[in-house]
């Protein structure tokens, strides 16, 4: 059976992966820091596909845990899905710089480590794809968080031009508001996102990977958030930035 290793695999987006590659007929390699949530994860796989999920602890904003990632990916794997992230509530400059790192080791060194550990085998083996999961937020000005993910999409575009193979692929997957824990860690207060803009992290999954087999290398999900970031690219850099000042926030 393929291996799909996914970073952030207990909650959200990563699970959602988890679930529709278990049903897709991959071994799931799931990755978190949680050791408890990633064996109840596991379990739940295994009774509903009947799947030997793999569980790796591993906290990506440490050398030691991103290192065993690493090096697990080396050994081999058909898909690697780079989740993991998180976001910071408040104004750029009320975050200290020790959190700003933190985000940019798991959202930006940990998607080029694993990156680079994976596409050589794939290569080798002549099949493979890479999923690096940014954001909407990559095609606007609003501090660190939209940054590391506009990197991610920069990354993935031109590791998926240089790897030059019709069946390895690089892919960053961009959804906009999807309906996970994500803001809730965060400490975000999304109570005036109209429930229009939500999407479902089942649906974002298999979205992404419907646009993996097609080649395509930036995915943004739903007609919504595709118009948004069209949009989005007309709008002068100068225009966005006086209105994210207006709202401080990421």
């Amino acid at each position: 059976m393929p291996t799909a290793l996914i970073t952030g695999a207990t909650a959200g987006i990563g699970a959602a992966f988890a679930r529709h590659l278990a049903g897709d007929g991959f071994t799931p390699v799931l990755v978190a820091r949680d050791e408890k949530r990633l064996l109840e994860s596991a379990e739940t796989l295994r009774l509903r596909y009947g799947v030997a999920a793999e569980v790796l602890v591993a906290d990506l904003a440490t050398e030691e845990g991103l290192a065993a990632v690493e090096a697990r990916v080396r050994d081999g794997v058909d898909l690697l899905v780079n989740n993991a992230g998180f976001g910071h509530p408040g104004a750029f400059l009320d975050v200290p710089a020790d959190d700003e790192v933190r985000m940019l080791k798991v959202h930006c060194e940990a998607v080029l480590r694993l990156t680079l550990a994976a596409l050589p085998g794939m290569k080798r083996r002549g099949k493979g794809g890479v999923i690096n999961v940014a954001s909407v937020a990559a095609f606007f000005n609003r501090g660190t968080y939209s940054a590391s993910k506009a990197w991610v999409v920069n990354f993935s575009e031109s590791a998926a031009a240089e790897v030059k193979h019709p069946n390895v692929r690089v892919m960053a997957l961009c959804p906009g508001f999807v309906r996970t824990e994500f803001h809730d860690r965060a400490a975000m207060d999304m109570s005036g996102i109209p429930a229009f803009m939500w999407l479902d992290a089942d649906a974002v999954a298999a979205e992404a990977m419907r646009d993996l087999g097609r080649g395509v290398a930036v995915s943004v999900p739903s007609l919504l958030y595709k118009s948004v970031v069209a949009v989005g690219r007309l709008v002068p850099r100068g225009v966005q930035q006086a209105v994210n000042a207006r709202l401080g926030r990421r």
